[in-house]
């Protein structure tokens, strides 16, 4: 129980972090931890006038793998569905959009700096199944 509850607080601070790193480059936030019925994406952001979908991955090591590794294709068959669901809801079918993952590494030495080791994939994934983007 409390190893869920740790990750979880490690989520959430890696999720601070890629959204400062992401003002920091200019992007402006539209939201955080957008929830609905199937799932969550971790922050939808603009870049100039394209929607970007970021998938946030943080872990303490890797030595079970680099963060970015862990966005399966199931992963980003969710990702495509709830990212087309906020396009339709929001009405912004039209925009360029795309799917960017940032994965922090972040050792436990480190937690409490301000560097954790931040990589940036732009448009990291393609959509997946029946639904497409303006790119």
């Amino acid at each position: 129980m409390a190893g869920k509850w740790l990750s979880k607080l490690l989520g959430d601070q890696g999720e601070r972090a890629a959204i400062k790193f992401l003002k920091q480059a200019g992007y402006s936030i539209l939201a955080k931890q957008y929830r609905t019925g199937q799932g969550e994406i971790d922050v939808i952001a603009l870049d100039g006038q394209t929607v970007v979908f970021v998938e946030v991955k943080t872990r303490r090591s890797d030595s079970k793998g680099k963060p970015f590794e862990a966005i399966t294709p199931q992963k980003q068959s969710q990702l495509t569905r709830l990212a087309s669901s906020f396009l339709k809801k929001h009405k912004l079918l039209q925009q360029p959009a795309r799917f960017d993952v940032i994965s922090i590494l972040w050792p436990r030495a480190r937690a409490n700096s301000a560097k954790p080791e931040i990589q940036h994939f732009q448009n990291a994934f393609a959509p997946s199944g029946k639904f497409q983007f303006f790119t």
